[in-house]
């Protein structure tokens, strides 16, 4: 009878975690358009489309991953060159604070000598009527620049997350 039961009941538990799912199952993610790798904390979808950036006409990779309503995106694409491409950061950058209707906390901006520039970027705002956040990162090296972003309700981006998420874009 008690090996019965305890059977039953290792069952009945293996059953109920099967179930449960966590909210974040970060997974490596290798993109086969551009040269990064990032970790998404659900599995991503990718689509194409051309969008302009004052004027630059640029077929940009998106891949995407939601949870809660909090999106972590990556996109990548490729300027005519690299000073372009550096100018995409800050388009980039502008076009998304505006499409919240938000304010820049903070944001810190460096270029190297190698031909690398970077921008971080923090924002709230409102759309929809709630109150909305934007954590950034976007980077040029050569003709190639990516925006690294994680955007959604306040209350649905946990700072760790985002963290994890923003720190694990890695370029070669």
């Amino acid at each position: 009878m008690t090996r019965r039961l305890y059977a039953a009941s290792t069952a009945a538990l293996c059953l109920l975690l099967a179930g449960c799912s966590p909210k974040y199952n970060w997974r490596d993610y290798a993109s086969p358009d551009a040269p990064y790798r990032v970790m998404f904390p659900a599995k991503p979808a990718t689509f194409t489309r051309t969008i302009d950036l004052d004027g630059m006409q640029v077929a940009m990779t998106m891949t995407a991953a939601e949870v809660d309503g909090a999106t972590f995106a990556v996109g990548a694409a490729e300027a005519p060159d690299a000073a372009r491409a550096q100018a995409a950061l800050e388009a980039m950058q502008v076009a998304l604070v505006r499409n919240i209707g938000a304010t820049v906390t903070s944001q810190d901006t460096t270029v190297d000598n190698n031909g690398r520039a970077t921008r971080d970027v923090d924002a709230s705002g409102t759309s929809n009527g709630a109150t909305m956040h934007l954590v950034g990162h976007f980077e040029a090296r050569g003709k190639r620049f990516y925006q690294v972003i994680a955007i959604g309700k306040a209350d649905a981006l946990p700072a760790e997350q985002v963290e994890q998420f923003i720190t694990s874009f890695k370029l070669p």
